[in-house]
């Protein structure tokens, strides 16, 4: 599909939107920060979701998920999807119906308010400097994921340059396998459309979120099977909107 943006979309966007979307993510991050003593997961939750579904309600862009069913309350997981998108963020955010904490990399933390705002959230950054780091990582990992929460990655690593789905890191798979936790994959379509890597509008086109069913990798002998299967599982999941 060839990257268009009518005229007058374009300018409701940078004069009307994204203002207002800057100003609610400033709130947003500030209201999280402050409420850090008495709040709890839930209640974050809502404040986050609410936060990532304006992205869609202001820009007029259709959302659906399926799959739902496939969660089990209080059942922690992994939920590892493809990378399209900044929307993809969002989209997960605003319509993965479990509370959840995001595996972020360290160098997000220097991003103003948007740093401050995941720490006071309890998002979970991970270190890559090497193995003391990232085992101080993997216990902060242990510690969050209790009682239902989840976490979510994008084993790609980066977002995709063309939509198609790159390849696995392992990172995700050793968290799941060190904890014992079940895999979901998530198969998005439709935020590459939305806003592909290194363009600057938003075009308006419907989204979809698949959630599959859960994977145990306790039953593949080898860990790159395992990787196979649940990329192969976010692959499949994907539908045209």
């Amino acid at each position: 599909m060839k990257y268009f943006v009518l005229p007058f979309y374009w300018l409701y966007q940078y004069i009307i939107v994204w203002p207002l979307l800057i100003l609610l993510t400033i709130f947003t991050a500030v209201f999280t920060m402050c409420t850090v003593h008495w709040r709890n997961a839930e209640f974050v939750h809502k404040v986050q979701q609410f936060w990532s579904r304006a992205f869609f309600w202001l820009f007029f862009i259709p959302v659906s998920v399926d799959g739902i069913e496939h969660i089990e309350p209080k059942q922690s997981y992994v939920f590892v999807s493809n990378h399209q998108s900044m929307f993809d963020v969002w989209l997960i955010y605003g319509w993965l119906p479990v509370i959840f904490k995001w595996l972020m990399k360290a160098e997000l933390r220097k991003v103003p308010f948007i740093g401050s705002g995941c720490k006071a959230a309890g998002h979970i950054f991970i270190e890559r400097r090497g193995a003391k780091a990232a085992l101080s990582s993997l216990k902060e990992v242990e510690k969050q994921l209790t009682d239902g929460i989840s976490t979510v990655i994008f084993p790609e690593g980066t977002r995709s340059l063309d939509g198609e789905v790159g390849r696995f890191k392992r990172g995700a798979f050793q968290i799941a396998l060190e904890l014992g936790l079940p895999v979901i994959p998530l198969s998005l379509t439709g935020c590459f459309e939305v806003l592909p890597k290194g363009k600057p509008f938003v075009r308006r086109h419907p989204v979809h979120m698949h959630i599959g069913e859960p994977i145990d990798l306790k039953q593949f002998e080898d860990p790159d099977q395992a990787i196979d299967a649940v990329r192969s599982a976010v692959i499949s999941g994907k539908v045209n909107v």
